[in-house]
């Protein structure tokens, strides 16, 4: 039952009329949709909770609509933001759309190469105005508008009109969807509520039928913060942007607490083993998160590059340092040979390399023990690097014990 494997792996927040819910999705095979709005040409880590539910729903036969939100991210979405979201060119919008369609439906191990890719541009762009508003307009109360959660936040630091609109857009949407494909259920994240509830209502009074929302919960660190957000910023799925080992290397950096939810969440493994994964303790929890790490970059960026990302952590967190290659899924900060002539103190390297933000924040690093070269501990923050210091033209630096880059010359 669709309903039950997302319930016990953690995916539910609310649904609407869950016992109905319950049966329907155990006797008959649904479409349903949800929506991502195209704001970058990459998903990132916080975008995972949907299209892991996407997964498990493909898997037990339902069909999955991925609605590209072409036409609602001309508006923005107000939901969960205290200001509108930067107006982006509708060519833009465009190139997004295609690149999160090409990555989603290519990444290796997600299995939605059967589900289907629309762009609610297809329709929304076509809607004349007057004839929407009489049609789907006088549909909606703006008492109850205001009272959704989402409205009633931005209210307090104004929102604009055009804003206002992005819930009926977003109900047509799943009235569009009921019409055309039968789509019986919505889900999204927890602040889609009062949209997904909308889109609902409108079908009811439109068609006297019934559909149904599931909302998904905001997922949030044991240390409390959101999901996916790191120092270095968003944890892209698009290698370009983070290659598979810095994605292993996410996972594998995850705090214990989170290792037992994050197991149910994205990985496919079957629940029994995430139970007993889940109950090590101590120094086997390092093996829970290894398994964690490797599952999920599995996922998107396929085994080989997960065993490549495994073996590259292996050899640089307690394995054989000494063995060739092993710095070589890291991405490189590339130098030339000029910026070495008169040498480069490691503190400014550390920051070229992005490890530190500063020079003296860089220096502070070492001074108190915590950087390194080549796994060697530094001690002088105005130590030279020469063009020679780099042995076989790269060298590796690292910060604490988990932050590492590697420096080549181009």
């Amino acid at each position: 039952n669709f309903y039950e494997v997302l319930k016990r792996r953690g995916f539910i927040e609310q649904s609407t009329d869950e016992s109905a819910l319950r049966r329907l999705l155990g006797r008959q095979k649904v479409s349903f949709y949800i929506g991502f709005d195209p704001t970058a040409a990459s998903l990132h880590v916080g975008n995972l909770v949907p299209l892991m539910a996407m997964a498990h729903g493909c898997k037990l036969g339902h069909q999955p609509i991925f609605v590209v939100g072409g036409g609602t991210g001309l508006v923005g979405d107000p939901s969960g933001k205290d200001k509108a979201r930067p107006i982006m060119s509708v060519g833009q919008i465009k190139k997004n759309a295609l690149a999160q369609k090409k990555q989603v439906s290519s990444a290796k191990n997600l299995g939605l190469r059967s589900a289907t890719f629309v762009n609610n541009a297809d329709w929304l762009t076509k809607l004349n105005y007057i004839e929407f508003l009489r049609d789907f307009g006088s549909r909606f109360s703006v008492n109850r508008m205001l009272s959704t959660e989402a409205i009633k936040l931005r209210l307090k630091r104004g929102i604009s009109f055009l804003e206002f609109n992005y819930q009926l857009l977003q109900a047509y949407d799943y009235w569009h969807l009921f019409k055309t494909d039968n789509c019986l259920l919505q889900m999204g994240g927890s602040d889609q509520w009062g949209n997904i509830v909308a889109g609902i209502e409108l079908i009811r009074r439109m068609e006297n039928k019934e559909a149904y929302g599931i909302t998904f919960p905001l997922i949030k660190t044991a240390v409390g913060k959101k999901m996916g957000k790191t120092e270095k910023g968003a944890v892209w799925l698009d290698p370009k942007k983070t290659s598979p080992y810095e994605y292993y290397q996410f996972w594998i950096n995850a705090d214990d607490k989170d290792v037992p939810r994050f197991l149910y969440l994205f990985t496919f493994l079957p629940i029994e083993k995430v139970k007993k994964l889940s109950a090590f303790n101590g120094a086997e929890t390092r093996k829970a998160k290894e398994i964690l790490a490797f599952e999920a970059t599995r996922i998107i960026h396929g085994k080989e590059e997960a065993e490549k990302a495994r073996r590259t952590s292996h050899n640089l967190f307690g394995g054989d340092k000494s063995r060739p290659g092993r710095t070589s899924l890291m991405h490189a900060a590339l130098l030339k040979k000029g910026d070495l002539r008169n040498g480069v103190s490691v503190s400014k390297l550390f920051v070229m390399s992005g490890l530190s933000k500063s020079v003296s924040e860089a220096r502070r690093l070492i001074t108190q023990g915590g950087g390194y070269l080549d796994g060697n501990r530094l001690s002088n923050p105005d130590l030279l690097i020469v063009a020679d210091d780099f042995k076989g033209g790269e060298l590796t630096l690292r910060a604490g014990r988990k932050n590492h880059r590697r420096l080549k010359i181009g």
